[in-house]
């Protein structure tokens, strides 16, 4: 079953859509992970166009966070002085975005920048993970190697022989 997008100007499957939708807020309420981070990479991937996909993205992750935040303010988990300084930085980070935004498109290169912006992005957090991965894997067999060869388990095989 098809579904016609006229800002994308494009049929979609809409299964595959509801799919990619539930999945990202699955993964979102589960481990708090981004949805914007996870959803506009899928809708590209899918061939829905940069520009569409980031503000498809941007409404997601506004409509997530404004459930989230109602719920964490019921229990009185928000710290709102930290909010307020996010709050500024994140209206000037994307002041300066629509700015860069609409420049780009002026000049016809905003469908090539994003894309290649989503390419380092994820580039850069996959690199970082896999550095955190192999430390914490070093780590992890430096502590076995010491407890085997602990003074203690040592002294013991002397005495038992």
């Amino acid at each position: 079953m098809t579904v016609y997008l006229p800002i994308a100007e494009l049929s979609v499957n809409i299964f595959i859509i509801l799919g990619m939708g539930a999945a990202v807020g699955f993964l979102s309420g589960m481990f708090g992970v981004g949805g914007g981070f996870l959803i506009t990479p899928l809708l590209i991937f899918y061939n829905i166009p940069p520009v569409v996909a980031v503000a498809t993205g941007a409404n997601q992750v506004v409509a997530s966070s404004i459930s989230g935040a109602i719920t964490h303010f019921r229990r009185g988990t928000i710290d709102i002085k930290l909010g307020t300084v996010l709050l500024c930085g994140g209206l000037a980070g994307a002041t300066v975005g629509v700015w860069i935004f609409s420049f780009l498109r002026r000049i016809g290169q905003l469908d090539l920048v994003i894309s290649l912006m989503y390419v380092l992005l994820l580039g850069t957090v996959g690199t970082l993970m896999l550095i955190e991965s192999i430390s914490a894997l070093r780590k992890a067999s430096k502590t076995k190697r010491s407890r085997f060869a602990s003074p203690v388990s040592t002294i013991g095989c002397i005495a038992c022989r």
